[in-house]
Parts: C-alpha cells; sequence; structure tokens
C-alpha cells in the first residue's frame, strides 16, 4: 500500500512544480549543444594541411594548460600557433555577429534586418580601405574599421532625428540602407585610386572576411568592446521582447522605447563593429543563423541569444575549417558564407509559411 501510494504520488510532485521538466530539458540541450560545440573545435584543431591527430591535440592543449609534457614540436605550433588563433577568432566573431543580428531582427520586426543594415559594415569597410591606401599598420587599420563601423551607425540615427516624423523604425532601415549605399561608393573609390599591385589585393581580400591573419592579441583586443556591447542585450533581454511587438505595444507596457531603442542599437553596433574590425566583412552569418536559432528555441529573447550565440560560434568554426581545407588555396570566408547561406535563406523563406514570429 506504502508503495503504490508513493508511486502514484511521484507524477503529482513532478507536477507540482511547474517548468521544471522544461527546464531539465533545456539543460540537456544546452550541454549536448556545448559538447558539440567542443567537438567540432577539436575537430577544427586537428585537421589541416598539417593533420594532427586528435589525441596529441589533447596532449598540447593539457601542456598549455597544466603544464605536463608537451607533444611534438612542430604540432604544437601548428595547434597553438596557427590554427587555435583561428578557431578562437571564429567562436568569438561568429557568436557576436549572430547575437547583433538576432537583435537588430528583433528590433525592427523584419527577417531581412542583419548587422550591416545600419551602414555597419559599410562603414568599417570604408576605415579599413583608408587604412590600408593610406599603408597604415596593422593596428591603425583596426582602429579606423572599427570606428567607422561606430560612424555609420552615428550618422544613420542622426538622418533619423532629422526626419522623426516618420515611423522610427522605417526610417532608420532606409536611412541605413541610404547611407550603406554612399560609403560603399566611398569604399570603390578608394579601390579605383589604390595601388593595383600591393594594396588593391589587400582591399579585395579584407572585404571577403578571412581569420587567415588573426593573431590571439586581436582576439583580446576586441573582446571587451563585443563583452561591453553583450553586457545590455544580456540585461535587457526580457524587454527586448517586448520591443519586438512594435512600437505603441511597447510603450503601452511600460517600455520607454526612446532611449531603449538607440541603446540595443548601440550595443549591436558596438558588438559588430568590433568582430569586423579584425576579420573584415563576412555577411550573411547575421541574417541566417538567428533564423535557424528562432527556429529551434523559439522567439523568446531570453533563449534565442544564447541559442544565436551558440550556433554562430560553430557555424564560423565550421565555416573558416571548409575554407582552409576544401581547397589549395583558402577560399575567402565571405565566399562560403555567401554560397551556403544564400540557399539555405531562400528555402526559409519558401518553408516559412506561418509568418517570421
Amino acid at each position: 500500500m506504502t508503495q503504490g501510494t508513493a508511486t502514484t504520488d511521484a507524477p503529482a510532485a513532478a507536477q507540482a512544480v511547474p517548468g521544471t521538466g522544461r527546464r531539465a530539458s533545456a539543460a540537456v540541450r544546452a550541454c549536448l549543444a556545448l559538447c558539440g560545440l567542443g567537438a567540432l573545435v577539436l575537430v577544427a584543431l586537428a585537421a589541416g594541411k598539417f593533420p594532427v591527430p586528435v589525441a596529441e591535440v589533447f596532449a598540447i592543449l593539457a601542456s598549455k594548460l597544466f603544464g605536463t609534457a608537451p607533444g611534438e614540436a612542430t604540432a604544437q605550433v601548428v595547434v597553438l600557433q596557427v590554427r587555435l588563433p583561428r578557431v578562437a577568432a571564429a567562436l568569438v566573431v561568429g557568436a557576436a555577429l549572430s547575437s547583433a543580428g538576432a537583435t537588430y531582427q528583433g528590433l525592427f520586426r523584419n527577417p531581412l534586418v542583419s548587422p550591416d543594415i545600419l551602414g555597419v559594415s559599410a562603414g568599417a569597410g570604408l576605415g579599413a580601405v583608408l587604412g590600408i591606401t593610406l599603408a597604415l599598420p596593422v593596428l591603425a587599420i583596426q582602429g579606423l574599421a572599427f570606428a567607422g563601423g561606430l560612424g555609420a551607425v552615428a550618422i544613420v540615427y542622426a538622418v533619423g532625428a532629422l526626419v522623426g516624423r516618420h515611423d522610427p523604425v522605417l526610417t532608420l532601415v532606409l536611412a541605413g540602407v541610404a547611407v550603406g549605399a554612399v560609403l560603399g561608393s566611398g569604399i570603390s573609390l578608394l579601390k579605383v585610386l589604390a595601388d593595383p599591385y600591393n594594396q588593391l589585393p589587400a582591399i579585395t581580400y579584407w572585404l571577403l572576411g578571412s581569420l587567415s591573419s588573426v593573431t590571439l592579441s586581436d582576439v583580446l583586443a576586441i573582446l571587451p568592446a563585443i563583452g561591453l556591447g553583450l553586457l545590455p542585450l544580456v540585461l535587457l533581454r526580457w524587454r527586448m521582447n517586448l520591443m519586438s511587438l512594435g512600437e505603441e505595444e511597447a510603450r503601452a507596457l511600460g517600455i520607454e522605447t526612446r532611449w531603449l531603442r538607440p541603446l540595443l542599437v548601440a550595443a549591436a553596433t558596438l558588438v559588430t563593429a568590433a568582430a569586423v574590425s579584425v576579420t573584415g566583412v563576412i555577411g550573411w552569418i547575421g541574417l541566417v543563423v538567428p533564423h535557424v536559432a528562432r527556429g529551434l528555441v523559439g522567439p523568446d529573447f531570453r533563449r534565442l541569444l544564447p541559442a544565436s550565440a551558440l550556433l554562430g560560434a560553430g557555424y564560423l568554426v565550421a565555416v573558416d575549417l571548409a575554407a582552409r581545407t576544401l581547397a589549395p588555396v583558402e577560399v575567402p570566408l565571405g565566399i562560403l558564407t555567401a554560397l551556403a547561406g544564400a540557399p539555405f535563406f531562400l528555402w526559409l523563406l519558401a518553408a516559412g509559411k506561418r509568418g517570421w514570429s
């Protein structure tokens, strides 16, 4: 009798705490996703023109972390000095661009919005191209790219303020398109004026995006800016759900959109500009990955933000692995992300008959 009572009460006890099963399931999925990302990182560190066994990769990383016996010297150089900076940059940049894309799409309630919709990529590209044309050092080129991305959004918001009588969301998007076109023409002009033998190839390669020259110092340099940009997105993630309802609905629910929208846009822009400043322009990640994350976890920004960051990090690691292993010559990342992203996005548009949200 006692056993029967205990057995009968077990489901009731589990149902007494609402959401316990969902939280446990979410935790399991998160652990599986992190394990999958870790396995992908190991494959990226091991694979390449000079293959390194996974067991040796473990030994090399353990020697660096715990001071154990190091592995073979050549393999250690390849893993720690060549591949580890690329993988670390792919993780950080992929997570940053995907998080920014999810933020922009939620704020503007538009599935076609990506981190470059407000001219971020065009502004960063113009700054970097100007630095290359002037033969400035790498650090100065990255600084100009960062400043160009932020400056572009500042111009877009200034234009939006001048014509503030219209729909603010539509005004920002249209202003971003116009400013991006002007900045793109500036990039084209500098490409015409650049040295065709030295500067023009460097400009073209930077605009297509690459992780080949990224160092751990570059990754560490952008981490503070990316962390500063992600902080308000994490702290205000529940308000993002209200912002995605629309301007009037958000105000009716007590959200002060006049300062919240610029704050979130500035945070997403800071993240994007910091990422683009060291890798060049890598398109489609901030457009496609949030769609995949939304299909997996739903539109709730509290789950969508970490899911987008995790998927974006893994996606860029996989794309970079393909870029340096599929062909004898390394393929720029922008080409691969466009080849993979455009058809997938068309499929998403065709399959998404129930609407975006």
